[in-house]
């Protein structure tokens, strides 16, 4: 796109009244930004749905001159801006009809090919919470996913860290603009997230903090995702939003069930109830759903030799000599706790070596 259009478009994302629904229906109408600022307000009004209170601020001038200060933060911190048209523009994110017209990232992102799930919850994460977000992207790590969350205080960053530390590539959506950090304490986190992923929003540089930016935040979280996950909530709280607005896109959404007398379980047990989440209780339940296991043994299976880790040819002996066996008879059997078991007996899978099978059982094939 042209830097004159970049302008417009910018522009457009600033005029009062006008979201990004309405606005993409002008862009498909006229055809540019620049056509939509140039057309005179009585043929703007002709078409369904702008009368003349939406398209009254269309002919400011301060839109343009607030869209060309912006230009010049984006060059000057060299911001990928993405156009929901463009290739580079997230592609579940472009399914989704409220979804923003532009998209501002910085860091290392590549989305092409790639799996991608969001991983929300309570910022008041318990232990217990935290062992099992850390667990799960463990476990997940040879499928190569890509983790999105939110950067907040919590299960938010626990997913961020995770991801990292499995060298995986992890998305920070913001709530304000690329000009800053919120909340600041995370501020040390910036260079490795930088470096495994990066940053993405579609709030402009000086955005003020507001709570009500964070609604419009979460439907980026959920709609660039094939799923979304809930780890830990209260029976109300900002993950449940998220999960909802996962629902109406058409996604699948995943809650960790709890205690019923836990207070940070009510509201992933809720969803769970009224049947607007899945039940996760292992990463076999993602892989299953997602049918990630199916495109990843057919890989897998074209190969007449894999190498495997020492831990690897240890279980799949064992499930040789044995034939199907349960999960805690292995892990006993090979002398390993069930927590290090899931990612190997996971790993053997997507080789095409092990089957899983009801019960929690599995198979050498």
């Amino acid at each position: 796109m042209s830097e004159q259009e970049l302008i417009y478009l910018l522009a457009l994302q600033k005029v009062p009244n006008i979201g990004d629904i309405s606005a993409k229906k002008l862009l498909r109408k006229l055809g540019s930004a620049e056509a939509i600022f140039k057309t005179p307000k009585k043929q703007l009004e002709l078409i369904e749905g702008f009368g003349s209170l939406k398209i009254k601020s269309l002919h400011d001038a301060s839109l343009l001159e607030e869209a060309e200060e912006e230009l010049r933060f984006i060059k000057e911190e060299a911001v990928e801006v993405s156009y929901f048209e463009d290739k580079n523009y997230p592609s579940y994110l472009k399914h989704c009809i409220d979804a923003p017209i532009l998209l501002f990232q910085k860091g290392n992102i590549d989305l092409k090919h790639k799996k991608i799930i969001s991983i929300v919850g309570t910022r008041k994460v318990t232990n217990h919470g935290i062992a099992f977000c850390e667990q799960l992207i463990e476990e997940l790590a040879p499928l190569n996913p890509v983790i999105v969350s939110g950067f907040a205080y919590g299960v938010d960053i626990c997913a961020h860290k995770a991801a990292m530390a499995n060298n995986l590539q992890t998305i920070a959506c913001l709530a304000h603009g690329l000009d800053q950090i919120y909340p600041k304490v995370h501020a040390k986190y910036e260079a490795e997230v930088m470096n495994h992923g990066g940053f993405m929003t579609d709030f402009w540089s000086g955005s003020f903090f507001d709570r009500k930016n964070f609604l419009k935040r979460n439907r980026i979280i959920a709609g660039m995702s094939e799923a979304t996950i809930v780890i830990e909530s209260a029976e109300k709280g900002g993950s449940l939003v998220t999960a909802d607005i996962a629902n109406s896109y058409d996604r699948e959404v995943f809650a960790v069930p709890g205690r019923v007398t836990d207070q940070l379980s009510r509201g992933c047990n809720n969803l769970i109830k009224t049947q607007q989440a899945r039940l996760l209780s292992s990463v076999a339940d993602l892989v299953y759903v997602l049918n990630w296991d199916i495109e990843n043994k057919e890989k897998q299976q074209a190969q007449l030799f894999v190498d495997l880790s020492p831990q690897e040819e240890l279980v799949l002996e064992n499930l040789q000599k044995s034939g199907k066996s349960e999960m805690d008879v292995i892990a006993i059997a090979c002398n390993m706790p069930t927590f290090k078991l899931n990612p190997i007996l996971l790993s053997l899978e997507l080789k095409g070596l092990v089957r899983p099978l009801p019960g929690k059982q599995f198979e050498a094939i």
